[in-house]
């Protein structure tokens, strides 16, 4: 067995190849989205004074756009690194619940596996998956594996492409074009589709008018606060969204009966 099927045979479980392109056609939509957000990233980076290899290490290991361009002003100011940690693990905190959900879904599998797959792991990825698989009686089969892997694999490739490309363009991009609108778009062409029900909407409503307010707070820990209470909001509402919905269906039986 040479080196690369050790590997794959090391990160990967058993992937229904059919399932596998299903879930990268599934994905392939979105890809013009993902790339924009990655190129966005990928100059930020450099115009905030990282290196090119440096900006190269944090898009492959880091893979999480939201995070760096929390980290990247704190970084660029000198920020305490506790500061930093704390800011982009906030700001990631909706992957450690996209985890929880798909647990069982992955517990069969041995630990690299599942640290692989959490790497992979991704906003539109998770609900494409969910989406899916989330009502399957039988969790942890080939098919769902297969199906997470391609549109993973996809969502993967666009973001590096693209982002590698930002890092090496970088240098041409004129500082008064303004990446802060640029990014400001790119990351509202991802958030759109993820804020498709009312909790998720009002959670994005509330962090981005509190992101606004509180732009006078030291260090962009405004950021922190934003992201906090937008959870904290969505997760509120989610109850209320569900009773109301609930109350709307046994409503149109009634009607109907």
């Amino acid at each position: 067995m040479n080196t690369l099927a050790k590997l794959r045979a090391h990160l990967l479980p058993p992937l229904d190849l059919a399932y596998f392109r299903e879930g990268a056609l599934n994905m392939a939509p979105v890809t013009v989205a993902i790339a924009s957000w990655g190129l966005v990233t990928g100059v930020a980076m450099v115009k905030s004074g990282l290196t090119v290899p440096l900006a190269v290490i944090m898009t492959l290991t880091v893979f999480a756009g939201s995070a760096q361009l929390a980290s990247l002003p704190l970084l660029a100011m000198g920020a305490p690194l506790p500061v930093i940690w704390i800011s982009a693990m906030v700001v990631n905190l909706r992957f450690v619940l996209f985890s929880a959900a798909s647990r069982e879904y992955f517990a069969s599998l041995s630990w690299q596996k599942r640290l692989f797959a959490a790497y992979l792991n991704g906003d539109i990825g998770f609900a494409l998956f969910m989406q899916r698989f989330g009502s399957a009686s039988e969790k942890g089969t080939a098919a769902q594996w297969g199906f997470f892997f391609g549109g993973a694999t996809v969502n993967w490739c666009a973001w590096q492409s693209a982002s590698i490309a930002g890092i090496f363009l970088g240098g041409l991009v004129p500082s008064a074009w303004g990446l802060e609108l640029a990014a400001a778009l790119a990351l509202t062409a991802v958030l759109i589709p993820m804020a498709a029900n009312l909790p998720a909407l009002l959670g994005v409503m509330t962090a981005g008018a509190l992101s606004v307010i509180t732009t006078a707070i030291p260090l962009k820990l405004g950021l922190l606060l934003s992201v906090v209470v937008g959870v904290i909001v969505a997760v509120v509402s989610e109850p209320l969204a569900h009773w109301t919905q609930k109350k709307r269906i046994l409503s149109e039986d009634a009607q109907q009966d």
